[in-house]
């Protein structure tokens, strides 16, 4: 006899409340098998794709792309087994909006929705967390297949349910573009679905197009790249939106509300001290030539990132407070013995912060392929909640961007931070004495931010000063 299960949205890691779902690989009627990819969904952190437990036949989608959801709210209903349903679950006509989705009850008729939520793996979760400390109380914490369970269960803001009047926005409504007179547009109805690839979205995001307004001449009115394209061609009258409504409203949702959130509670609890240094990086930039010419580094990646994170390291080992966290329940200061270093990274979903595990026992060939791999991951989306959690120390990159230097604001549960400025061609004061002369050479601006709390001026001061050292003479790390 066939039965109806109920998937609900997991947590996907670290007690987060909320996800966005960013894309459904399957649709009503479609079979599908264990483990294949249902949704793509982005949390506060993260873009993650999430398994079928079961096969069977994708009964019901609850919700549209673009719609935010609940921990624990079921977003698709499966069709298990043979034969007949002896009844279905009241209100399992397939919603048309987000708006119009009917509350699918624990204890529906007949045969049923049985509740689907992936288990964790029974040797525990991340880091050794055994499962039952998911299951404190008798209440078992939704997880994701390959994640472990949170070391607190997150508080859930109350959200009205999408059969409560209060309609979610769709996707082309999350991110809201006005165009201006040079860029088509039109009324759209605010529950209509929009059919459209990842590259496409990208693509009509970069262009500033409301999907919302495009003509879909693509296979099942999907929108295709064409599409796109001739929404930015073909002109409208000039007096289509009023100057002083020509604006962009940008939803607070996914990582951008994560990060402000983080980036508020970090200033306001951390004390923070920014220290700034210019150093001549000219040696070490002779040496990444080198290493860069070197056969077993070929394909490798050689930046100048790579020789800045290898001299956090060594500094590090110097100055082991620099990597550390201050527990103020415990009223203690927890100095950390190896280094999760994260590498800040911009994406087309806002700023990530992954980090590399155990990054002070790599060579140097083992990093730069680490770095390598974190950076290609994040840029394609795919960086897990994993890879995100448990950083010790941050570097972020502002050099890339034309800037010299700024004051870094520290990752929560972090007690420092880097920011490596741009590497420029300067006038150089070298030698001395009678041999003193003006030579342009490399030069950089650092600076880090700690927390005064844990990390006096003398320790942050001494850090930094050894991160400079060994940037204008590498060779200080072989002794």
């Amino acid at each position: 006899m066939a039965e109806l299960k109920q998937f609900k949205l997991p947590d996907v890691g670290e007690g987060l409340t909320e996800a966005d779902i960013l894309r459904w690989d399957v649709k009503v009627g479609d079979p599908v098998v264990v483990n294949q990819v249902l949704v793509e969904v982005e949390t506060a952190k993260a873009a993650v794709e999430l398994p079928s437990p079961y096969a069977g036949v994708v009964h019901e989608i609850h919700f549209e792309e673009g719609v935010t959801v609940d921990v624990g709210q079921p977003i698709i209903t499966l069709r298990v087994g043979s034969g007949e349903l002896t009844g279905e679950p009241a209100g399992s006509r397939p919603p048309s909006s987000a708006a119009e989705t009917p509350d699918i009850p624990e204890t529906p008729v007949g045969g049923g929705a049985e509740d689907m939520i992936p288990t964790p793996p029974p040797d525990g979760g991340v880091n050794g967390t055994p499962t039952g400390a998911a299951e404190a109380g008798g209440q078992r914490e939704a997880v994701l297949v390959g994640y472990g369970v949170s070391g607190e269960r997150g508080r859930r803001r109350k959200r009205a349910h999408p059969s409560s009047g209060t309609p979610a926005p769709t996707a082309h409504e999350a991110f809201n573009v006005v165009p201006g007179p040079a860029v088509a547009t039109a009324v759209v109805s605010p529950h209509r679905a929009v059919l459209a690839k990842p590259p496409v979205r990208k693509l009509a995001k970069t262009l500033g197009v409301d999907l919302g307004a495009v003509v879909a001449t693509g296979p099942n009115g999907t929108i295709s790249r064409a599409d796109v394209e001739q929404a930015v061609n073909t002109p409208v009258a000039a007096t289509a939106v009023p100057a002083r409504e020509a604006e962009t409203r940008i939803a607070i949702k996914g990582v951008r509300k994560h990060t402000a959130a983080a980036m508020v509670a970090s200033a306001f609890t951390a004390p923070h001290v920014t220290e700034f240094i210019t150093v001549d990086v000219s040696e070490m930039m002779e040496l990444r030539k080198r290493i860069g010419a070197r056969p077993e580094f070929a394909g490798v990646k050689v930046s100048p990132l790579l020789f800045v994170a290898r001299a956090v390291l060594w500094a590090a080992k110097r100055t082991p407070i620099i990597n550390s966290t201050w527990d103020e329940a415990a009223g203690e200061i927890v100095v950390k013995h190896y280094v999760n270093l994260g590498i800040a990274a911009a994406t087309d979903r806002g700023l990530i912060v992954p980090n590399i595990k155990n990054a002070e026992s790599m060579s140097l060939l083992e990093l730069a392929e680490a770095m390598g791999t974190l950076t290609d991951t994040a840029r394609a989306g795919r960086t897990t909640p994993a890879d995100m959690s448990g950083g010790t120390f941050t570097i972020t990159n502002v050099g890339v961007f034309g800037v010299d230097t700024g004051t870094p604001i520290l990752n929560p549960g972090e007690a420092a931070i880097l920011a490596f400025g741009a590497i420029r061609r300067q006038p150089w004061v070298v030698g001395s004495g009678d041999d003193e002369r003006i030579e342009p050479r490399w030069v950089t601006q650092l600076a880090v931010s700690f927390d005064h709390r844990s990390v006096d001026g003398q320790q942050g001061s001494q850090f930094l000063a050894d991160v400079a050292a060994v940037l204008r003479d590498p060779g200080l790390a072989l002794l």
